[in-house]
């Protein structure tokens, strides 16, 4: 068999598999696909999938994959919708806000196709259930959106032996893969250790064009559906990116690594453990240098603010956010201007930065007191902690 195509034991997955006739009906167009037929149709109705994630990515995996008739979808998150969700993560309406993720996604699949088993595990995928979770399902679906739970998953399914459909959406751009270190790279045979800390933001600090998880996770699912008929060639060995703006796709090649620290040929990673890097960069926190504690609350803040001390507040937000909310009496500085416009701020007060959640004004810190501003503290969790914890009748974003 070709070295990218699906190899799921077809014929033991169909023992004692049969349609009913409802089924027969809403197959039908899979039916009369000879590709398919009834033999893959039984095969996807005795297969199961574990959706890990069940956000921007496992919206369109888990309704997809239900309405094609996969037998058994597990779904695991630990996530409760928000409003600020419903952009992208289509499984989900206006009336689950507040309702766990896989609670509000089973009811929405049971729906769809009441011949679907759903199975919910309810809370996060972590090193004490990787091993044994992966190992009751099939295939498993990448559909994280955090570093530290993508190595998790990858690690988990090395160590059993299954297939991992990968996928990964940031602002306008999004990746695909199938990782099965059995004939092919895994994840971190391309991503051997997670990147530092900061140097990726995470979709609730950088944006995501809402249509792109459903775009991606479309080609997952499609992958899924060819390992376990067997139909085509598989992305094993091959990096699918896609640019929505310039509405272009490309593959990279990726090859096997023989030092890699799971799969390679002397491997270092023999345990699952847990990965600690995040994509963002954290609130900084405790003391910096000589300028004392590096944070202040959003109730501190407004204290001090009524107090009338001596203090600036600036905003490292781009323009556009500014137009849906600001704070009063605000210096204005892009975060990636800051380097070139440090004159612009007085040396000799306290200096609180804010953005959005805390993310990138941290980062505005750290380079503030390198540069010798030692009084400068970053808001804790932004303009949204401002809004939380002062001034609800702001508008969030």
């Amino acid at each position: 068999m070709h070295e990218g195509r699906g190899e799921l034991p077809r014929m033991e997955l169909l023992r004692g598999t049969a349609l009913s006739r409802d089924e027969l009906a809403r197959y039908s167009r899979h039916l009369i696909l000879p590709e398919v037929g009834l033999v893959g149709q039984r095969a996807l109705k005795a297969a199961s999938i574990l959706l890990v994630g069940a956000g921007g990515l496992g919206s369109p995996l888990g309704l997809y994959l239900a309405a094609a008739g996969i037998g058994r979808i597990g779904l695991i998150d630990d996530d409760v919708v928000d409003v600020s969700n419903l952009q992208r993560q289509v499984i989900h309406g206006s009336a689950a806000v507040g309702e766990p993720k896989v609670e509000s996604a089973a009811r929405r699949i049971a729906d769809l196709n009441p011949h679907v088993e759903v199975t919910r595990h309810g809370g996060r995928f972590d090193a004490s259930i990787g091993l044994e979770l992966v190992s009751g399902y099939d295939v498993v679906i990448d559909g994280t959106d955090n570093f530290p739970t993508r190595f998790l998953v990858n690690d988990a399914c090395v160590m059993v032996g299954k297939p991992n459909v990968y996928g990964s959406v940031y602002r306008f751009e999004g990746q695909a893969s199938v990782f099965d270190a059995r004939r092919g790279p895994c994840y971190r045979c391309l991503f051997p250790q997670p990147p530092p800390p900061g140097a990726v933001p995470s979709c609730a600090e950088g944006g995501v064009l809402g249509v792109l998880p459903g775009l991606i996770g479309l080609i997952q699912a499609t992958e899924a559906i060819k390992i376990i008929t067997g139909l085509g060639e598989t992305l094993i060995g091959r990096l699918l990116l896609y640019d929505a703006l310039a509405m272009r796709f490309s593959t990279l090649a990726i090859a096997k690594d023989p030092s890699c620290p799971v799969c390679g040929d002397v491997p270092t990673i023999t345990s699952l453990k847990e990965e600690h890097a995040t994509c963002d960069i954290g609130p900084a926190t405790g003391a910096l240098g000589n300028g004392g504690a590096s944070t202040i609350q959003p109730r501190e803040l407004r204290e001090m603010l009524d107090r009338k001390e001596s203090l600036a507040l600036l905003d490292v937000r781009e323009p556009y956010e500014r137009e849906i909310v600001a704070l009063a009496n605000t210096h204005e500085i892009p975060l990636g201007e800051l380097g070139t416009r440090l004159h612009e701020l007085p040396e000799d007060r306290d200096i609180v930065v804010y953005c959005r959640s805390g993310v990138r004004s941290a980062q505005a810190v750290t380079a503030l007191r390198k540069a010798g501003f030692v009084r400068a503290r970053n808001l804790e969790r932004g303009v949204l902690g401002w809004i939380d914890d002062v001034e609800p009748s702001l508008a969030r974003y």
